[in-house]
């Protein structure tokens, strides 16, 4: 009787460690869910934004038309002696204007493609999207000297297929966490507003270089200065990435964390 009592308990008390341990990996799960847009392996994802406590923020610029704004954008970023930004640029509008490309380039601003064009790529079969992203590739490649490994598809659109093929040609799809609505043209102190109260830490920008843009180049000062004083610093999309990916942390399959458990719980 006494035997059956002894054995009962160790049961109890395995199921107790057991508990315990699947409590405390859900609150682990919970706790980082936040990070499987940028780690998680399991399935293709845009990224918007990435984890951080660094006050870091990338400024990006998407171009498919014009030559008016592009330049004026770019004499304030060397005003500002803000070194790092992200541009992502459309092939047809990077082979008319290649001198203002190069302007970028030779000012050390990141290139990512903004694909090839200027339409929804979900509506696309699968050879047509592929066509769209390899013919920007080639284009930005050989106007620019380096291949673009980001892209920000025309009008941020995208489904899983698009993702999955994005991946499937070495590309990262980036979108934005913070839009300025510079394209709605909303006006100068809206923008510097808007721009300005919902940046956080690890947070992807979103404003435009195209002539359509009217008042992103008078905001744009103002912007810097404000983050600025908020202790923020400008860096390019792909070095808030490669910085999160050294500091961050992955969230753990399945299989790695029942192993845990079952290390855990003495199984």
């Amino acid at each position: 009787m006494n035997m059956f009592y002894v054995i009962n308990g160790q049961r109890l008390k395995r199921y107790f460690f057991i508990a315990i341990g699947i409590i405390f990996a859900s609150g682990v799960i919970y706790a980082e869910k936040d990070n499987i847009t940028v780690f998680s392996p399991q399935q293709p994802a845009a990224i918007y934004s990435v984890p951080t406590d660094k006050k870091v923020v990338a400024l990006t610029f998407d171009i498919s038309w014009g030559e008016k704004r592009a330049e004026p954008i770019l004499e304030i970023l060397k005003e500002k002696k803000v070194t790092d930004a992200t541009f992502f640029l459309s092939a047809p509008w990077s082979q008319t204007h290649p001198e203002i490309v190069k302007k970028i380039v030779d000012a050390g601003y990141e290139i990512g493609s903004h694909g090839n064009k200027h339409e929804n790529y979900s509506t696309l079969n699968d050879e047509e999207i592929r066509k769209q992203i390899e013919t920007a590739h080639s284009v930005l490649t050989q106007i620019t000297g380096k291949s673009p490994t980001l892209i920000r598809l025309p009008n941020g659109d995208f489904d899983k297929r698009v993702l999955a093929i994005a991946e499937q040609m070495n590309y990262k799809v980036i979108q934005w966490d913070t839009d300025s609505l510079d394209w709605m043209n909303i006006g100068t102190e809206k923008i510097v507003n808007r721009v300005v109260g919902k940046a956080h830490p690890g947070d992807i920008i979103l404003m435009h270089a195209s002539d359509s843009v009217k008042q992103t180049h008078e905001a744009l000062p103002a912007i810097i200065d404000q983050l600025r004083e908020k202790g923020y610093e400008f860096v390019t999309v792909s070095e808030l990435i490669a910085q999160t990916e050294v500091q961050g942390k992955t969230v753990k399959d399945k299989s790695t964390m029942f192993q845990q458990l079952d290390a855990f719980a003495g199984l």
